[in-house]
């Protein structure tokens, strides 16, 4: 079976494209797989991809590629609709809305076509219109897939699949390091702002105690001013930009995630299969689906005190070794439903239903 995955970049440093990648290594191992990157502005992917996985962009934009056609919005969807209208691929998955649509006008109708969605679309009257051209529609969490049922009125049929952590073994947190550790993308959504602000809080009461934020983005000269103001520059630290998330977190005893309602929670995941337990505010998607408070982490309420509370839910795992590795154990536990050969094997019996 060929299986051609979608993504609007396959070279950016973001949760959906880590799990796609991973979806793909694994179906890799049984299947021929491609990834379609609609844009390749650099010369590799920011996250590991298996050997058996087959790379290919629809425009080059690196420096130095000779570009035949001139650039833009234009020429990019041109040049798709001519790649999907050749496609001879078995099964064809995307990974945005946007793509999702020009999936269902132009792919051959003997294609098997899918589309995974972790948020709503902003637009959602194209996804209406020609959504029930595709098989079906695939969401990472439960709450994803109320919302795009709710959506697609007319169908396809919404389901449920994990997203997909890499293939073990993963790095284990001996969980005895005095550091609590965070990661992704420095953007708004994020709120790396109020994390910082909630450290204070722990630093003032357990100086020994390091924060390490892992990431980058254009929130970073804001970030790095708030911990000059706030005299942390002794307990918070920008370790930049890592493949290897996974990795860095099994160097710390606590990760921690302020993100507001768009995460995904792939960080999160990632925390877990390296046996860290997990503290984050219950309004974010990915985490209230994946966290479960006195099981694998703690979800601290958002309120008009949130920064305090959440201070304290850090300060009481900072002083309950013992709780920390009882929710490390959940962690783990948790995070072995998402290995990736597990969630191929999802897909691949999805996909079997459909055809």
């Amino acid at each position: 079976m060929k299986v051609s995955l979608v993504l609007a970049s396959a070279y950016a440093m973001r949760g959906d494209v880590r799990a796609t990648l991973n979806l793909a290594t694994a179906l890799a191992e049984r299947h021929d797989v491609e990834v379609i990157s609609i844009r390749r502005q650099k010369e590799k992917p920011f996250f590991p991809v298996g050997p058996n996985v087959t790379m290919r962009s629809v425009v080059d934009v690196r420096p130095g590629v000779r570009h035949l056609l001139p650039r833009g919005q234009v020429r990019t969807e041109v040049a798709f609709w001519r790649l999907l209208r050749n496609l001879k691929s078995d099964v064809l998955i995307t990974t945005r809305p946007g793509l999702g649509v020009q999936a269902a006008r132009h792919a051959p109708r003997e294609t098997l076509k899918i589309a995974r969605e972790w948020g709503r679309p902003a637009v959602p009257g194209p996804v209406k219109r020609f959504y029930p051209r595709l098989n079906a529609v695939v969401t990472a969490t439960d709450s994803a897939q109320e919302e795009w049922t709710k959506l697609l009125t007319d169908g396809p049929v919404v389901h449920s699949v994990l997203d997909a952590l890499p293939s073990g073994p993963w790095p284990r947190s001996r969980m005895d390091n005095r550091i609590v550790a965070a990661g992704g993308r420095w953007v708004p959504v994020k709120a790396y702002d109020r994390l910082i602000r909630a450290f204070a809080i722990v630093a003032d009461k357990r100086p020994d105690w390091r924060l390490r934020l892992y990431g980058g983005g254009p929130e970073e000269r804001q970030l790095r001013a708030l911990v000059r103001d706030l005299d942390l520059h002794n307990h918070v630290y920008f370790m930049g930009t890592t493949p290897d998330l996974a990795g860095e977190f099994a160097k710390a005893s606590i990760v921690a995630n302020t993100s507001r309602n768009g995460d995904l929670g792939m960080t999160v995941l990632e925390a877990m299969g390296c046996g860290v337990p997990v503290v984050a505010f219950d309004g974010a998607r990915g985490t209230t689906e994946f966290v479960a408070t006195g099981y694998n982490g703690v979800l601290v309420p958002e309120s008009e005190g949130e920064l305090q509370l959440y201070a304290a839910a850090l300060l009481a795992l900072i002083d309950d070794e013992r709780r920390r590795r009882s929710l490390a154990a959940g962690a783990l536990d948790t995070a072995v439903r998402h290995s990736a050969d597990e969630v191929a094997e999802q897909w691949e019996k999805l996909i079997a239903d459909l055809r």
